[in-house]
């Protein structure tokens, strides 16, 4: 009996990768060619006479607001600026690699969703914002390359739990969260679960497009603090639980387990040890367990509301040994 399980299990590991394999290879057929601008090279390798030109043919990167012609001129010869450029320069002396990816995941996008409109790829140097480290746009994809070429850059000056997700891995996965505003309709639910489950969908959506990347680069984690998620799972939870947070709309909870931070806030000792964020971990957990439970397309999933996708996740926290 035993020897029948055992191939059992390997003939249904042997037809789930078949299946992925079926999916990757209708994926690797759809037709994608995407064309780059690298605006970074035409604007930092241009003289003050050509400014009129540039802001011609590049007129959505000069607003209309009121900025003078001095500023953009400083900006094209200041020395940091030009610093920073070289450094991009350096680290993306073209950016074929790169094309070949973006690519790549635009099929992804493409199979899931038919109608993605294809961008043109622009290149940038912007003002080290990391809230918009990449913008897809209807017919655009803004990447700032300043912010990718690497964590330990000397242009940084940023805490650690912001510059780990400068690299070059992080691009793809930056694409993802920027699509992902176009098919996750707003959370109307401002409760702890809201948010989890907002972000879990956006992660699952990471998930499908970039099925090559690891939990710790889709979420923008190192991989120990993955293993922290994974080692603490059922303590998270049971807190979460014990403190009547998930249909708690305090405003602080965000801020506490779900933004951007160097490390979650249950106020105990294991704060320090815990990573930022660990409210969007365990939502994508939840959504994974709702998607393994039930038959509905991750279209429709996505459009959920996440009290009904949370009661039909039977989501349970694996159990810590």
């Amino acid at each position: 009996m035993k020897k029948y399980f055992v191939s059992f299990l390997i003939l249904a590991a042997f037809v789930s990768c078949d299946k992925k394999s079926k999916v990757e290879k209708e994926v690797e057929a759809i037709p994608v060619e995407l064309k780059v601008d690298r605006f970074d090279k035409a604007f930092f390798e241009s003289s003050p006479k050509d400014l009129m030109r540039l802001k011609a043919e590049y007129p959505f990167f000069f607003p209309n607001d009121g900025t003078p012609d001095s500023v953009w001129i400083e900006k094209m010869q200041n020395k940091d600026w030009r610093d920073l450029y070289n450094a991009v320069e350096k680290k993306y002396p073209d950016f074929n690699k790169q094309t070949t990816e973006i690519e790549d995941l635009f099929k992804h996008f493409k199979y899931y969703y038919p109608q993605t409109i294809m961008p043109k790829i622009y290149t940038v140097i912007g003002n080290m914002d990391y809230n918009t480290k990449a913008i897809y746009a209807n017919d655009k994809l803004i990447i700032a390359l300043e912010l990718y070429i690497g964590k330990d850059s000397k242009f940084y000056t940023f805490p650690e739990y912001l510059r780990q997700n400068f690299e070059e891995r992080q691009m793809m996965p930056d694409i993802v969260t920027s699509f992902s505003l176009t098919k996750i309709p707003p959370s109307k639910d401002m409760t702890l679960l809201g948010e989890m489950i907002y972000y879990g969908k956006e992660l699952y959506l990471k998930d499908q497009m970039l099925p090559e990347y690891t939990d710790a680069e889709k979420i923008g984690y190192q991989p120990g603090q993955i293993a922290w998620c994974q080692e603490n799972e059922s303590y998270i939870w049971r807190y979460f639980i014990e403190k009547e947070l998930l249909y708690s709309g305090d405003s602080k909870l965000p801020g506490r387990f779900i933004n951007v931070a160097p490390f979650s806030k249950f106020y105990l000792e294991i704060d320090n040890e815990s990573p930022g964020r660990v409210g969007q971990w365990i939502g994508w957990q939840i959504v994974r367990s709702f998607m393994e439970n039930n038959k509905v397309s991750m279209q429709d999933m996505l459009k959920m509301n996440a009290k009904e996708l949370f009661e039909k996740s039977k989501y349970k926290p694996k159990k810590n040994e």
